[in-house]
C-alpha cells in the first residue's frame, strides 16, 4: 500500500500505468488536460490529468486548473463518480480556474472498461493515512 500523493503512489501508478498499456479511452478523457493544485493539512500538492492519468507536477499544456483538496481528489480517482464530482463542483468543494469547455465534455464521458481497470489497481493499492 502507498500512501495517496506521496513519490511512491505516483512512482506505483506510474508504473502500473505502463503495465496497463491502452486505456482506450473516450476522446473527451483522451484529450483532457488539467492542472491540479490539491490542498492538505502538511503540504499543498501540484499534479495534472493528463492521457486519462494522474501525473506529479503542473502540465504547461493545461488551460484549466482544479483547487481541491485530499479527500475530493481521491474521491475522484478511485471511484470515477461523475455525479459525484459535479456535486462536489456545485458544492463548492472543486474551483475551477482557466477554461472549464474540457470539464464540460467530461461530463458525459464514461471511462473505458481498462481505465476502470486500472484505478481498481490503484484503488487497492493506495492509502489515505
Amino acid at each position: 500500500m502507498a500512501v495517496f500523493l506521496t513519490d511512491e503512489w505516483f512512482e506505483q501508478v506510474e508504473q502500473m500505468s505502463n503495465d496497463a498499456g491502452e486505456l482506450n479511452l473516450p476522446p473527451a478523457l483522451a484529450n483532457m488536460v488539467v492542472n491540479l493544485k490539491v490542498s492538505d493539512a502538511e503540504q499543498d500538492i501540484e499534479a495534472n490529468f493528463a492521457n486519462g492519468l494522474l501525473h506529479r507536477g503542473l502540465n504547461e499544456s493545461a488551460t484549466t486548473t482544479l483547487l481541491l483538496d485530499r479527500d475530493i481528489l481521491q474521491s475522484i480517482i478511485t471511484d470515477f463518480n461523475t455525479n459525484e464530482i459535479m456535486g462536489a463542483f456545485m458544492a463548492g468543494k472543486i474551483r475551477v480556474e482557466g477554461d472549464m469547455s474540457q470539464l464540460m465534455a467530461v461530463q458525459t464521458a464514461r471511462p473505458s472498461a481498462e481505465q476502470k481497470e486500472l484505478y481498481t489497481r490503484i484503488k487497492s493499492m493506495t492509502t489515505m493515512a
